[in-house]
């Protein structure tokens, strides 16, 4: 299950997310959902409001070199692949 929660703060972050505009060029390909008990496996994110209750906390940078992931935002759920 891939439970996110989004920080401000880059040093709070598990992980720095970078959001690539070509699916060839990412690690990870993945699809945010709007309900939680649908987010399975890793490629599938629901993001939540509370630090508490997510599996990985994330920080989006704008370089590219600066993150640990690159992904690619899916428009359909049987397209996204990948894990951390």
């Amino acid at each position: 299950m891939a439970i996110i929660y989004v920080t401000n703060k880059e040093y709070r972050a598990d992980l720095k997310v970078y959001e690539e505009k070509h699916e060839y060029r990412a690690d990870m390909s993945v699809y945010i959902e709007d309900q939680k008990y649908k987010a399975k496996g890793d490629c599938v994110w629901y993001i939540t409001n509370q630090k508490h209750r997510a599996d990985k906390t994330i920080y989006w940078v704008n370089q590219k070199h600066k993150a640990d992931l690159k992904v690619y935002i899916q428009k359909h759920k049987y397209k996204a692949k990948g894990n951390f």
